[in-house]
């Protein structure tokens, strides 16, 4: 038979209560008393009964992460900073995958209800604000990225614009005057924000897109929308992409056309997931600290929670340009590069 809370209690010589809140992280514990409890924790081998726990409190130890596809590498470290910051508080993670599925994403909205979890990240956007209203209207509370804050929900703005700013300047200092921007999907908030920033910043610096493309967030569609700018007469010297994987999609297919980057035409991403670095030459990209969103977005909801504020609140969250090798200044020429 497995040993109880009040086993601990009694080898640690301290009470339930202390017990708990030394497992649970939700209060400030002497360092000597917190000792004494976890070793006495690993002399029994307890571990605590989560159905026990709702039962007498009537809450779950769960929050709830959605994401659009695990095999994303732009998700890998928002899953991480969230896991984390629940995990230090003594929670535990539903993760749920929508596959940009719509009938999907309906069954992600009852699993969380069933699993009667405490708050939810939506960090896609393939749940809208109308299909979340069951988790709201069952008093669960929302944080979402880029989104109005209204009753029961939080929101993190990332701030695209800074390093969109940062990276068009940077191209201009090299000299380009021909770009193009290969965008995510047209349904997609936040491909939308992208490309809108990325073609008012182009266009208020004189360089008005000789070509807007939309495409999924998968490296085959970036290869597709390059061959696209291959069959038009001409190719711009800079193309801004949605994403890491749209542009590591571009270069493979420029350098299967025998285009160099960045000698004849020039790359920038967006994330700066970790295979950025990687890829040939090393990308240049907009970095979004993804960790940090996953940690901010835990912490948005656990305050939300603890304080029982009905409105949630807003968060800042900063990005900036990375400079590696696929920039570079354009080629040497009076107009643009003529197709091969």
């Amino acid at each position: 038979m497995g040993h109880t809370m009040r086993d601990v209690a009694t080898r640690a010589g301290v009470s339930k209560a202390t017990v708990s809140r030394v497992l649970s992280k939700t209060h400030s514990i002497a360092p000597e008393t917190e000792r004494r409890v976890l070793d006495a924790v690993r002399q029994l081998n307890y571990h605590k009964n989560v159905h026990a726990r709702r039962l007498a409190t009537g809450r779950s130890d769960l929050f709830g992460l959605v994401i659009s596809e695990i095999t994303n590498p732009f998700f890998h470290e928002i899953i991480r900073g969230f896991q984390a910051a629940a995990w230090d508080r003594g929670f535990d993670v539903v993760l749920c995958n929508t596959e940009y599925s719509a009938q999907r994403s309906e069954s992600v909205i009852q699993k969380l209800i069933e699993s009667d979890v405490r708050g939810v990240a939506i960090m896609t956007s393939s749940l809208d604000r109308k299909a979340t209203t069951e988790l709201t209207d069952a008093g669960v509370g929302l944080v979402f990225c880029n989104s109005p804050i209204e009753s029961l929900v939080c929101n993190v703005t990332i701030d695209y614009l800074r390093g969109i700013s940062q990276a068009i300047t940077h191209v201009v200092s090299l000299g380009h005057r021909c770009a193009a921007v290969i965008a995510g999907p047209e349904d997609n908030r936040t491909a939308v924000t992208i490309k809108q920033a990325l073609v008012a910043g182009l266009r208020g610096r004189k360089l008005e897109p000789v070509a807007v493309i939309n495409s999924n967030y998968r490296v085959d569609a970036g290869a597709s929308a390059v061959r696209t700018l291959l069959a038009a007469p001409e190719l711009p010297t800079v193309i801004f992409c949605g994403s890491d994987l749209i542009a590591m999609g571009a270069m493979t297919a420029l350098e299967s056309a025998g285009v160099v980057v960045p000698r004849d035409v020039s790359v920038i991403g967006i994330d700066d997931i970790s295979f950025a670095f990687l890829a040939r030459p090393p990308l240049s990209t907009i970095r979004v600290p993804r960790e940090e969103l996953g940690r901010i977005a835990f912490q948005a909801l656990d305050k939300m929670m603890k304080l029982k504020r009905h409105r949630g609140a807003d968060y800042y969250l900063g990005t900036e340009l990375v400079i590696r090798e696929s920039t570079a200044a354009p080629p040497n020429r009076t107009a643009h590069l003529q197709r091969r």
